[in-house]
């Protein structure tokens, strides 16, 4: 490989995850049935699966395989879909509300099915408690839990008050909330190369420090990066919040953003038995939301804050410390030992944008703060549909899916406005 190479952002997750042996770049041309682009959980994934029904698959990674969102996310794994179930039913339906759902389902099983097969080793577990960060959060809350038992058989969401909520989380801030046991979280990183290491074993080829600069809309395709070429029958685009304008017809359906996290120090023995004591994940109900997690090394994990342009904070901890405290002021005292910032995208009804584009190119992305089992689900679902099996995939294809108002070029003045909006809500 030549010029210098791909590493990974400074993170605890980098800090603390072994690392795949480093791919060779791309150098010359090569030919194979799928050419994926981009080496998160959606092309992780797809690759897996490919490769398992006898396809010949390259992925292209332009940095290193988990570099972007799926490497540097908050890990946690909630229950249904992004859109609450009722908006879903709402506009497109009881039907497509139930078959989303059962999706996300399915995709929590995925990962769960993933792990145990390959035997990664992630940190995997179960628990998360949604808090009320307002009083009038906490009865929609409640009604969810009893929605969700009566429309869709799931019955392992636990209403909580005040009280209870604040002995689970280690914090006093929330009004109440629900504990779902059906919930799961892990160590990103850790479970995406995880899912790399399942791939090459599988036999798919895997080259990093490989953007794709374009590529051919033909069947068969070719993709292009600087040195090297891939002539593919098929093409997955599993790009997510990193696509920019490699595929102008998809870039407007999609908004990406920047989100924060740190992880503190290894908790002091005094703190550590009463924030978060069984083990699960949390988050709040904030537009802006805050959530975390204890690492196995007993330290918080805590993700909080976000902005809408191309730059991250110069100062991620001192951004992120004002909405630690908030939750947890009894860790004033407790150092930062790393931040970091990652870029996911959203969509405007905050499910997923999926798809295919003629003649040979098949998509996922926009999974608005779900990606860990839905990205991964896609990527099984467009494994399914290549194959000739896609009822699964057209679920999800068949959701309507809105552009931002402004399309490619514009989007950005109105969309910052109203997230900003919402983001004064939560602090008045």
């Amino acid at each position: 490989m030549t010029g210098a190479q791909p590493a990974y952002p400074s993170s605890w997750y980098a800090a603390a995850t072994p690392p795949l042996p480093l791919q060779p770049a791309l150098e010359g041309a090569i030919d194979a049935d799928a050419c994926i682009v981009g080496g998160g959980y959606t092309g992780l994934s797809a690759a897996l699966h490919l490769a398992g029904r006898g396809y010949r698959v390259v992925l292209l990674e332009a940095e290193r395989v988990g570099w972007g969102a799926s490497g540097r996310n908050g890990g946690q794994i909630g229950t249904g879909p992004r859109q609450d179930e009722s908006e879903i039913a709402a506009a497109h339906g009881a039907d497509v509300a139930r078959q989303l759902f059962g999706l996300a389902e399915a995709g929590k099983a995925l990962v769960r099915d993933l792990v145990s097969a390959h035997g990664i080793d992630c940190d995997l577990r179960t628990g998360q408690v949604i808090a009320a960060a307002k009083p009038r959060d906490v009865a929609p809350l409640h009604a969810r839990a009893h929605r969700l038992a009566r429309d869709h058989g799931y019955r392992l969401m636990e209403p909580l008050d005040a009280r209870a909520t604040a002995a689970l989380v280690g914090s006093s801030r929330y009004a109440g909330g629900v504990l779902d046991l059906g919930a799961l979280h892990l160590q990103p990183l850790a479970y995406a190369l995880g899912l790399a290491r399942a791939a090459l074993a599988a036999g798919v080829t895997i080259f990093e420090g490989s953007r794709v600069l374009g590529y051919s809309r033909a069947a068969p395709s070719i993709v292009r990066t600087a040195r090297g070429q891939v002539r593919a029958r098929h093409v997955v685009l599993a790009c997510n919040g990193y696509l920019g304008n490699l595929e102008p017809r998809l870039a407007g359906h999609i908004m990406p953003i920047n989100n924060f996290l740190v992880a503190t120090a290894p908790l002091p023995a005094g703190l550590r038995p009463a924030i978060l004591p069984r083990g699960t994940c949390a988050h709040d109900t904030l537009f802006v939301l805050n959530y975390f997690r204890r690492a196995a090394d007993g330290r918080l994990v805590f993700g909080g804050g976000e902005n809408y342009g191309a730059r991250f904070p110069a100062d991620i901890a001192a951004f992120v410390r004002p909405f630690l405290l908030r939750v947890f002021p009894q860790l004033a005292d407790v150092a930062i030992d790393h931040a970091w910032g990652g870029t996911l995208a959203i969509t405007r009804s905050r499910l997923p944008h999926v798809g295919r584009l003629p003649p040979n190119v098949f998509f996922a992305h926009g999974y608005s703060g779900h990606g860990v089992a839905t990205a991964t689900l896609a990527g099984q679902l467009i494994a399914e549909a290549m194959d000739g099996t896609a009822g699964r995939f057209d679920v999800l294809a068949g959701v309507p899916a809105r552009r931002f108002p402004g399309g490619r070029w514009l989007r950005w003045p109105g969309m910052v406005l109203g997230m900003l909006y919402y983001a004064l809500r939560d602090r008045l």
